[in-house]
């Protein structure tokens, strides 16, 4: 520990005025809480569009649009005479069945994927900034009549589903001060080995620091993949806990889709050719320096998607492939936005399901199981004191 943690003494940061970027401030807080109410908004708007017939161009760009509404909104007023940006921390996309993830479609490609379907397991993502300080989540639905308690969804989908969140919202409750990234993707390993699934590869979960939405302090929860650095958790830290589950071998591949989502590669260089290229990469520079963003955004699709490969080509750009299981697999996602608070870690964006609405044959361990009822009960408790107010 430092002299500073030790005697708490000011940072340079707050020596010199600046703003304390993390939970310590409450300001800080308030925009987190902000973004990811917004986020909430946005999720549960997608979710209720989510029906047989919908085209998934169309709620990709609602999704996007209750964003970037709301956020005109909201921090209206400037500071020291600029404007507070807000807007879209992670386009919205919408992964269909045995897509894995990152499927946002243009809309000059719009009929190359068909309209949702009864049946159809849908994973949303999106995420939304304000100031820089992001909320992210990911949901989980099937279109049609929803699984309840007195109809609840069996076999390979309650195995999936129960694991997935019950992964989740465990990893979320185990993110403590002083608890570090192995534990954390031991207790979602568990979880998968009771409901005999597998977590897909690439699954990670990253800190959230201002418009940084994959910090370096990361969980990789599955065994047979490189382990990242050793990091122990601290308060006032922002974690997106993602969990990617399937009844399948989970090792996804990149399929037919084009990917559209892409993100600023800051610290790569190169003189572009092509006008199409330049023009392009001027725009991202200006408009998302740091975040991804999706084709979507630009006025002229045709252009971007022109010009979008000589920048990939040269590392100017990180894309996010749209990734496939196997057909046939069954595959969950649940991502929430998770802020160490001194009262505990507290789920801000993202939603749990109702576990009573799978019916599996398969049980955890009597640890996880133990954490999970007081993961639940904790979650209970915290919403009965929100209601409480709310009636005041």
């Amino acid at each position: 520990m430092s002299d500073a943690e030790d005697m708490d003494v000011p940072t340079a940061a707050e020596e010199e005025g600046e703003e304390v970027q993390d939970l310590s401030n409450s300001d800080v807080t308030t925009k987190y809480q902000e973004a990811a109410k917004i986020v909430n908004l946005a999720l549960s708007g997608v979710v209720q569009q989510c029906v047989a017939g919908a085209r998934l161009t169309e709620l990709c760009k609602f999704g996007d649009t209750v964003i970037t509404t709301r956020c005109a909104q909201i921090f209206q007023k400037k500071v020291k005479g600029v404007a507070v940006e807000k807007g879209i921390a992670f386009p919205t996309c919408i992964s269909v069945n045995e897509c894995v993830c990152n499927n946002s479609p243009l809309e000059s490609e719009a009929e190359q994927q068909p309209p949702l379907a009864d049946g159809d397991l849908v994973k949303i993502e999106l995420g939304c900034h304000v100031a820089g300080y992001i909320a992210v989540a990911a949901h989980t639905v099937k279109v049609g009549a929803a699984p309840t308690a007195e109809a609840p969804a069996t076999g390979a989908e309650a195995d999936v589903m129960l694991a997935c969140y019950q992964a989740a919202q465990l990893a979320a409750a185990a993110m403590v001060p002083g608890a570090t990234n192995d534990q954390v993707a031991e207790t979602v390993r568990k979880v998968a080995t009771s409901y005999g699934v597998n977590i897909v590869t690439g699954t990670k979960m990253h800190q959230l620091k201002p418009y940084i939405i994959n910090g370096s302090k990361t969980v990789v929860p599955r065994a047979d993949e490189p382990k990242h650095e050793a990091i122990t958790f601290a308060a006032n830290e922002v974690y997106a806990v993602n969990v990617l589950v399937t009844s399948g071998e989970g090792k996804p591949k990149e399929g037919a889709q084009a990917t559209t989502i892409f993100k600023r590669a800051i610290d790569k260089k190169y003189k572009l050719k092509m006008n199409a290229s330049r023009n392009l990469f001027n725009q991202i520079s200006v408009r998302f320096p740091t975040l991804p963003f999706c084709l979507r955004a630009f006025d002229d699709e045709r252009q971007a998607r022109l010009g979008v490969k000589e920048c990939v080509n040269h590392d100017l750009l990180e894309p996010f492939p749209v990734l496939y299981g196997h057909s046939g697999e069954v595959i969950a996602q649940a991502k929430f936005t998770v802020l160490l608070l001194p009262s505990g870690p507290s789920i801000v964006a993202g939603s749990l399901i109702d576990y009573e609405a799978y019916k599996s044959d398969k049980t955890l361990d009597e640890e996880s199981a133990a954490a999970l009822q007081a993961a639940q009960e904790k979650a209970e408790a915290k919403k009965k004191k929100k209601t409480s107010k709310k009636k005041k």
